[in-house]
C-alpha cells in the first residue's frame, strides 16, 4: 500500500497530483505549522505578462497548525480569484467545462484554510480523471513529532509498506527509521511536461488549472509525462 503526504495547498501544481495518481493513500498534512508565503495559501496562473499569485488572505498566528488556520474573509478575496480565472482563462479551450466549480466554490462561505483547499483537491483529482483514492487528514490521528516519526506513524495507522517522497525527502529523513519500521521508501522526481498554453512562451510550475483550462481530457496523460 503506497502512502504519499503532503499539506493541503492551494490550487496545487502538477507534481502534487503525480504524487496522488501514483499512490494508493493521500495523506493531507494538515497537523504542521502553517507557513506564510508559501503555497498552503496562494497558488500561481499564467497571463498575458507573465504569471501572477492567487492568494486566500488568511488570519493566522506563529505556531499555528494548518488546520487551525482561518480565512480572512473581510476582503473580497473570493471574487478576486474568480475574475482572475475569467480574465486569463475565458479564452482557453476547455474553460467552460471547468468554471461552474470555482463559481459555485467562490460563492461559499469558507471559514478554514485547510477545508477548501482539500475540497479543491479532491474535485481536480475527478476532473483529472485520477482513479478514485482514499484521503484521509493527518489531524485524524496521533504521531510523534520528529518529521522522519511522524510520517513513520502516520504510514502505520493507514496501513501502508511504502512512503512515496518528495525528491528532497533525502535530504531530511531517516531511511534506517523507515526500514526498520518495515516501510519501504521510494521518491518522486517530477519533470514538468511541456503542453499547450494562451499567450506567449511556455511557463512552468503553475496551477493544474492551466492545463485543464487549455488541455481538458488530455491532461491526464500530459501530466504523466512528468514521471
Amino acid at each position: 500500500m503506497i502512502v504519499s503526504i503532503h499539506q493541503p495547498q492551494y490550487l496545487p501544481w502538477l507534481g502534487y497530483f503525480d504524487k496522488i495518481r501514483r499512490s494508493d493513500i493521500f495523506v493531507f498534512l494538515d497537523n504542521v505549522q502553517f507557513k506564510k508565503n508559501e503555497w498552503q495559501n496562494r497558488n500561481k496562473i499564467k497571463t498575458a505578462q507573465k504569471w501572477q499569485w492567487l492568494t486566500v488572505p488568511v488570519i493566522h498566528r506563529f505556531t499555528q497548525k494548518i488546520c487551525e488556520v482561518k480565512i480572512n474573509n473581510t476582503v473580497q478575496w473570493g471574487k478576486k480569484h474568480l475574475n482572475g480565472l475569467i480574465t486569463n482563462y475565458s479564452k482557453a479551450p476547455f474553460f467552460n467545462e471547468y468554471i461552474g466549480f470555482f463559481e459555485r466554490t467562490y460563492a461559499q462561505d469558507w471559514q478554514y484554510l485547510a477545508d477548501i483547499n482539500i475540497h479543491i483537491i479532491q474535485y481536480l483529482v475527478e476532473a483529472l480523471g485520477i482513479l478514485s483514492k482514499m484521503f484521509v487528514r493527518a489531524s485524524k490521528y496521533k504521531s510523534k513529532e520528529g518529521p522522519t516519526e511522524r510520517l513513520i506513524d502516520i504510514c502505520k495507522q493507514v496501513g501502508g509498506d511504502v512512503y512515496l517522497s518528495g525528491k528532497d525527502g533525502a535530504k531530511y529523513l531517516n531511511l534506517e527509521k523507515f526500514k526498520k519500521a518495515g516501510i519501504k521508501v521510494i521518491f518522486q522526481d517530477y519533470k514538468h511536461p511541456h503542453y499547450l498554453q494562451l499567450f506567449e512562451s511556455f511557463e512552468p510550475c503553475l496551477s493544474v488549472i492551466d492545463l485543464l483550462f487549455n488541455c481538458g481530457p488530455e491532461s491526464l496523460s500530459i501530466l504523466k509525462k512528468g514521471e
